[in-house]
């Protein structure tokens, strides 16, 4: 478990921050805690919760971007995922270059899900970084509420591919746990995007 003091803020006070006046932004979250985290702020009909393809928010969030060039779209994922998916960053910032993209790494430079054995950003690997090499138009480090705020402002206004590394303490708060049903989950936001369900 990582005790650098860079990774002292309050998770799911960040994310509900993250999702505070979303508006019509469609949110992806990713494998484990940042869905947790998503569905402890409120459940939503725009969201889609991943319960597996660990590696795969970023690239599911440029699909449904792609797709729905008219909406914002917010992944939610942490530091371990987004490091199993780093080629997604390549393919997001250099080659899509969608607008309405936004990703926020939930990091507490640890796995959380496997016990909280320190991840390589725990070890000093800059997410940040490694996106602008990758293309992304904005990077963002936050560190406090206030900092956040920021970051979400940043989301809200476009202009991206945007990533927002969001440094969190390593405590793992309860677990909010929304439907596992994933066809529920797909017909849901299919029927939240005026689709047919399947």
């Amino acid at each position: 478990m990582v005790t650098d003091a860079r990774y002292t803020l309050d998770r799911r006070q960040a994310v509900a921050a993250l999702l505070e006046a979303r508006g019509d932004t469609l949110v992806v979250s990713g494998l484990g805690s940042t869905t947790y985290d998503v569905h402890a702020a409120g459940d939503h009909p725009g969201n889609f919760y991943l319960w597996g393809a660990m590696g795969g928010a970023a690239m599911i969030g440029l699909g449904l971007a792609l797709a729905q060039p008219a909406r914002r779209v917010l992944v939610i994922t942490g530091d371990g995922e987004q490091l199993m998916g780093l080629g997604a960053l390549a393919t997001i910032g250099a080659a899509a270059k969608p607008a309405n993209l936004g990703i926020a790494v939930i990091d507490n430079g640890s796995y959380a899900e496997t016990g909280m054995q320190r991840s390589h950003t725990g070890y000093g690997a800059d997410l940040c970084a490694i996106a602008r090499g990758c293309g992304f138009q904005k990077t963002f480090e936050a560190g406090d509420l206030a900092a956040v705020a920021q970051l979400r402002d940043l989301f809200q206004r476009g202009g991206g591919p945007i990533l927002g590394v969001v440094r969190v303490s390593a405590h793992n708060p309860p677990r909010s746990l929304p439907s596992r049903d994933a066809v529920y989950l797909k017909n849901r936001f299919r029927a939240h995007l005026g689709l047919p369900q399947q």
